[in-house]
């Protein structure tokens, strides 16, 4: 755990290295990409890239074990700030779904759609003993759905 918050203070404390992370992210998606899924901090630097370029052609955020809704430590410090409780919408995101485990401490506030949108889809999953661990996140079959969603649209 504290691990974990050193690293988010560093990404919100340190300008340059907020940018150098922003670049890999923004450098890694292409023209091909559809679908992005960020766990933990990865959620909250995958949603201020897509933030950042409005002109992507992604279509479906996934967020796993996501701290994006955590007042003061997070989600009152993304870029774009917030307004009016509500922080901004992805441009191009069509579907956006937050996974999270009841017992994930990681992912406190639960619940993202208050926040970013009532088109945000919010599931609940249980991943045992290891709460906030990627794996059963990204083995759970409600990310799979997500995720292949993505990928093969809402179909004919």
């Amino acid at each position: 755990m504290i691990g974990n918050l050193k690293q988010t203070h560093a990404y919100f404390a340190d300008a340059r290295i907020r940018e150098r992370i922003q670049h890999r992210v923004l450098a890694a998606v292409t023209a091909e990409t559809r679908v992005i899924v960020g766990h933990s901090l990865g959620s909250v630097v995958a949603y201020e890239a897509l933030c950042a370029m409005p002109h992507q052609r992604v279509t479906t955020f996934v967020t796993l074990g996501s701290p994006l809704g955590v007042p003061n430590l997070i989600f009152d410090r993304l870029l774009p700030r917030p307004t009016e409780g509500r922080g901004r919408w992805p441009a191009g995101i069509r579907r956006w779904t937050n996974v999270a485990d009841d017992g994930d401490i990681v992912a406190l506030t639960k619940a993202l759609a208050p926040l970013f949108g009532q088109e945000l889809r919010d599931v609940l999953v249980h991943n045992g003993a290891k709460a906030h661990d990627v794996r059963p996140y990204l083995t759970a079959e409600q990310t799979g759905r997500a995720v292949l969603q993505g990928l093969v649209g809402d179909g004919p």
